[in-house]
């Protein structure tokens, strides 16, 4: 079966400034997949099920409450609760195993494999991995296609540490000979070229709460932090 990609959302978040590209295309997709979780679908019994068991991380679970539809994330909530209520409790009564760990094993399972399951679990996420991977990949194909996706991917502002580890580590699957040589070197030069833009930023947002440049241009520096912790740490 042909691969699915996505040149129009991947070509759009591309004409758009910001300090990391691929953030972007996941913030987007944070904030469609919230959507849907909140929308109808949490009244059809095959997603309810499917949030009882799973539930949400907690990245999630706060977009869920801060999207104000707060009956729906009641509705959810109170059923996912009850799920884990019922699980616990027939864990417990498995009792504690003498041989460690939290609860004993039978079945193949334990309290503490439940618990570490749902807590790492994510409704939201498991529907956004997929089509993420997807975004990336398609990265890579229009810029070996596409000359004037080349040219933007070649002059946006870099990428956060992340993901550009993510470009760089699924590049040699998707590209090959003089193609994944250019980008390499482009990805790296983007890359550091914008780090350190970012690091001299920071530097001089640190410099301007210095008396002495009191009166001094701020320049591009006065909202350097949230960009700085998107390149840091993918913060968006």
């Amino acid at each position: 079966m042909k691969e699915v990609l996505y040149d129009i959302p991947v070509n759009d978040i591309f004409d758009i400034p910001c300090e990391c590209p691929v953030c972007a295309m996941r913030k987007k997709l944070d904030e469609d997949e919230v959507a849907f979780a909140m929308g109808p679908s949490y009244m059809e019994d095959d997603i309810r099920l499917t949030t009882d068991e799973i539930g949400f991380c907690a990245h999630h679970m706060q977009m869920m409450y801060d999207f104000e539809n707060r009956l729906g994330l009641g509705l959810i909530l109170n059923t996912h609760m009850q799920n884990i209520i019922k699980k616990v409790e027939k864990f417990q009564k498995r009792g504690r195993s003498n041989s460690g760990g939290l609860f004993s094993k039978k079945s193949g399972s334990t309290l503490s494999d439940y618990i570490k399951k749902t807590t790492e679990s994510c409704f939201v996420c498991q529907r956004i991995a997929d089509t993420f991977e997807r975004y990336l990949v398609t990265t890579l194909y229009l810029y070996e296609k596409d000359m004037a996706f080349r040219n933007k991917f070649k002059s946006c502002q870099g990428f956060c540490l992340e993901h550009y580890g993510r470009l760089f580590d699924i590049a040699p699957s998707h590209l090959h000979g003089q193609v994944l040589e250019n980008f390499t070197e482009d990805l790296n030069r983007i890359f550091l070229s914008n780090f350190k833009r970012m690091q001299e930023e920071v530097s001089w947002f640190v410099d301007k709460h210095d008396y002495r440049n009191k009166e001094a241009d701020w320049k591009t520096s006065k909202d350097a932090l949230p960009r700085a912790m998107t390149k840091v740490n993918s913060i968006f």
